[in-house]
């Protein structure tokens, strides 16, 4: 029989079946990858118990939670319950103290179901903790590096390219500009924040002490880095990669349009995937209007437009160059000038792709 655990670090690693038995409200705050929700006490029902609990005391809380969970609607919790257990006999449960809640579906389970099944001890409050603990603790302990570069230059893919990158963008699903929006969403701040620490707590178990990040603000869409490691990154040594303007014109091209909208296409279907699409895009151009001024905004749109019905009409993508060179080169190739400026005493070297794969992955050879 396996007993209960606290072995938070070995849940992770494992990729653990977790049997999450909050209520949907709390579950779809945060939770953990490798979970599923099946809730003793749904909304409603919690939010009864817990006015009961308030006014009348936890006994008589417990008594309404047995008589709202009862009958029918507790035998098809308990078969939920139970068919996660079978399926997953390596799996555990917990709620959000690893105290009441976990307890009674522990002892249902094995009153009703004749299944014993173990439960994480401090639930997912300890849980959610510990993943804050490596995100700091990493941030401390280990060695990083930025890539920097102007928009467009292929920092992802030097990322993607080394064993010891970190894609933040990734974990996000986001690609970091105003534009950067995908078809699919993105997961919620607590959701990412556990992501990461995850993927920090493997590649350290992995032996990784060393992390090369893509120079980031703040916010990646609408997940924020969390605290600790956005003031690292205002510290961190940064490496500046370089590319011809042509190849960032192309680049945007591919990323922002032709494979942004076969993404819209896969997810939506081609036509109102295609109309999805461009009102991202003319969305994305309208967020910045304030920073690009009125006439800009106006010009720049109006070329949008144009591809953009050029593209609805033949397919073709060739005349989104023409928002794209404005836009690089009216603002965002100034404003990343601007901080570059501010960061160059940080910069310990700079060069084009190769240069720069090679100049990383000799750096961490020579940390290890």
């Amino acid at each position: 029989m396996r007993t209960d655990t606290a072995d938070y670090r070995e849940l992770f690693l494992a990729d653990t079946p977790l049997m999450d038995v909050r209520a949907p409200v709390e579950y779809r705050k945060g939770a953990f990858p490798h979970t599923i929700n099946l809730p003793l006490m749904d909304d409603l029902e919690r939010q009864k118990v817990g006015t009961c609990y308030k006014y009348r005391g936890q006994q008589a809380a417990i008594e309404l939670g047995h008589q709202l969970v009862s009958g029918r609607l507790k035998e098809e919790r308990i078969a939920a319950w139970a068919t996660f257990a079978r399926a997953h006999p390596d799996g555990y449960l917990y709620c959000f103290r690893g105290g009441l809640r976990s307890q009674i579906v522990q002892q249902w389970l094995k009153s009703e179901a004749g299944i014993d099944y173990p439960r994480v001890i401090g639930g997912y409050k300890a849980l959610r903790s510990f993943l804050i603990d490596t995100t700091q603790q990493a941030v401390a302990e280990c060695d990083f590096v930025l890539v920097g570069g102007l928009t467009g230059c292929g920092k992802t893919e030097v990322i993607a390219a080394l064993d010891d990158g970190l894609d933040l963008e990734g974990l996000a699903n986001h690609r970091g500009s105003s534009f950067g929006k995908r078809a699919t969403g993105q997961p919620g701040q607590i959701d990412f924040e556990n992501l990461l620490a995850i993927d920090f707590l493997k590649r350290r178990a992995a032996g990784r002490e060393h992390f090369v990040l893509e120079d980031e603000s703040r916010a990646i869409g609408r997940c924020a880095l969390p605290l600790e490691l956005y003031q690292g990154m205002q510290r961190f040594p940064l490496v500046w990669l370089e590319d011809s303007f042509e190849d960032r014109v192309e680049r945007i091209l591919r990323d922002y349009v032709s494979n942004l909208c076969a993404e819209f296409s896969a997810v939506h279907g081609a036509e109102n995937g295609f109309a999805l699409f461009a009102e991202r895009l003319l969305q994305s151009l309208a967020n910045i209007t304030k920073r690009l001024g009125g006439e800009r905004y106006q010009r720049l749109h109006a070329l949008m437009q144009a591809a953009l019905d050029e593209q609805q009409r033949s397919g073709k993508v060739e005349l989104h160059r023409a928002w794209i060179v404005g836009l690089l080169r009216e603002y965002y190739d100034p404003m990343y000038a601007y901080q570059r400026a501010q960061k160059d005493s940080r910069i310990e070297f700079a060069g084009e792709r190769q240069a720069v794969l090679e100049y990383l992955r000799e750096r961490s050879r020579r940390r290890q």
